[in-house]
């Protein structure tokens, strides 16, 4: 499981460099503050979810899953823009492997969580 949290964090890291490449390169905005205050923005989802994939808990993979879809819809968004088209192509490209990547992650999870799980004692009802 380590490969697969591994490889989640290089697209990560590759989705996060795309977006502020284009951001700060390609479409800046006149002001250098507001143009660094649109990137975080930008990547506020994805940094928001960067704690809880980071100890590779269930939840943050999900969510982080969830949030790469966004990056897609704004991919499919700018992908027809001819000044554009190969920067929509790399976000397109890192957003549908981290959602692929980090869906198998939550099911490879699941699965190990199922199969060595301890059987816990369960609390006594209250009302015997």
């Amino acid at each position: 499981m380590q490969g697969w949290l591994f490889l989640t964090f290089i697209l990560f890291g590759s989705l996060v460099g795309v977006t502020g490449m284009r951001q700060i390169f390609i479409e800046p905005l006149p002001d250098p503050s507001a143009n660094v205050v649109w990137l975080v923005l930008q990547i506020l989802p994805l940094l928001l979810c960067l704690p809880a994939a980071l100890r590779g808990q269930l939840k943050g993979m999900f969510f982080l899953c969830l949030v790469s879809t966004l990056y897609f819809i704004h991919g499919v968004l700018i992908v027809f823009d001819p000044e554009l088209f190969y920067w929509a192509v790399a976000e397109l490209f890192f957003s549908l492997s981290l959602c692929g990547v980090t869906a198998l992650f939550v099911r490879k999870l699941r699965e190990f969580n199922a199969t060595y799980e301890v059987d816990e004692p369960r609390p006594e009802d209250p009302d015997s």
